[in-house]
């Protein structure tokens, strides 16, 4: 994009003002697919009122960008991200200060890097809904917030018993754990009465299932292993129905074969990392995901150093799974935002093509969070946009080349 071109012009020469914004002369990735020839935007408010190819038909605005041969796609959406700081919230004082320090900055380094919406799966509750609500009412600056409140797991599973083993005070925040059917329902309509996005349940941790009495997580943190408790199925049945009663998505935790398709049969509408630490050989495995409409979300900026993590992602995509952008980004490795496009370039190491990895962050996302306003540039569609300066469908990188967001109609980030 020419940065001697005027940013923001007025439309008097141009005719009658009839839109808030216009983003003229843009190639378009519209959450889907590639339009052909350049394309104007027009926005009023929160929404994208008319996409028109150019110059044919010429929309006007009382403020408008030419986006002069860029490119225009919806924004960014990561559907698993941690955002609290699990290391440092230990007590009252110590989550004050990461909210008052660090929690405004690292908000605004999503939308810094193009993710305008991100979706919080394990933080502590009334935390991360404050945080919700502070960005809704625009006290803080960041992406629009999804979250799920507190991860549920089984008595002493994971992570409750692992990532939070030796700190019990952000343990009874972050996670939930339960040991009955009746336990599970209680939380969920709880978390349901709180107005949260969706229901995250967690039925195991991450590493292979011996097969044997004992369950062991074990992590290089963890050299020895931590004795596990797995999620019983009817425990994970019953999270799972009382989501769907209160019309919350549910999405579950898995690493294994088996535990991928307990959660599929107990009714859940995604999984959370997929098959990460064996081969996905189960063919009809796959075929139950597309039986039930199974979003798959593979996680690979923390699960690549698993050897199969990106070949069961080939074997599901090839198959026609539905695939949603998810770095399981967390405090303390890499940097929030940033994290989300190393995701979208692994996945496209792993095989995957740029247009794909494109619509599993978008259009994708958007069907994993039940939010079919966001991740699609259309009439009606929330103007949630990125206006890049090099065409990202054929080379994923060019999501770094980031010009302008928009945010709910409203410029968020200006890099001209």
């Amino acid at each position: 994009m020419h940065q001697e071109a005027e940013a923001i012009a007025s439309a008097e020469a141009r005719g009658p003002a009839t839109h808030d914004l216009v983003i003229r002369r843009a190639h378009v990735f519209d959450g889907h697919r590639t339009l052909t020839g350049l394309h104007d935007i027009a926005i009023d408010g929160a929404e994208i009122a008319a996409v028109s190819a150019a110059p044919l038909a010429p929309l006007g605005g009382r403020q408008e960008v030419d986006a002069a041969g860029g490119w225009v796609m919806p924004g960014l959406i990561d559907t698993h991200v941690h955002f609290y700081d699990v290391r440092a919230v230990v007590d009252p004082d110590s989550m004050r200060a990461f909210e008052e320090n660090e929690l405004p900055g690292r908000l605004g380094l999503f939308l810094d890097h193009g993710v305008t919406t991100i979706k919080s799966v394990g933080d502590p509750t009334g935390g991360i809904l404050a945080t919700r609500a502070g960005i809704a009412a625009g006290t803080l600056r960041g992406p629009r917030l999804l979250a799920t409140g507190c991860g549920i797991t089984g008595r002493d599973g994971h992570p409750a018993a692992t990532v939070f083993g030796d700190n019990p005070w952000a343990r009874e925040r972050f996670t939930g754990e339960v040991d009955s059917v009746q336990e599970i329902r209680d939380l969920v309509h709880h978390l349901a009465d709180r107005e949260v996005d969706a229901v995250k349940l967690l039925s195991e941790g991450a590493c292979a299932h011996s097969g044997g009495p004992t369950y062991l997580w074990q992590n290089p943190v963890f050299p020895d292993g931590v004795e596990l408790e797995r999620l019983p199925l009817d425990i994970l049945r019953a999270g799972v129905e009382t989501g769907h009663e209160r019309g919350l998505r549910v999405t579950v935790h898995t690493t294994q074969q088996a535990a991928a398709r307990e959660a599929i049969e107990a009714g859940a509408d995604g999984l959370e990392h997929g098959v990460t630490v064996e081969p996905l050989t189960d063919r009809s495995l796959i075929d139950l995901m597309l039986e039930r409409g199974i979003t798959y979300t593979p996680t690979l900026w923390i699960d690549d150093a698993h050897p199969d993590a990106r070949r069961n992602l080939m074997e599901v995509s090839r198959a026609g799974v539905h695939i949603a952008l998810g770095s399981d980004t967390f405090s303390g490795r890499g940097l929030f935002g940033a994290n989300t496009l190393e995701e979208a370039e692994l996945m496209v190491a792993a095989g995957m093509t740029p247009t794909q990895v494109l619509a599993a962050g978008t259009s994708g996302a958007s069907r994993q969070c039940a939010r079919p306003d966001l991740g699609t540039v259309a009439e009606g569609k929330r103007a949630d946009l990125l206006v890049l300066n090099a065409d990202p469908t054929t080379d994923i990188g060019n999501l770094r080349d980031l010009s302008m967001v928009i945010l709910d109609g409203e410029l968020a980030v200006d890099k001209r």
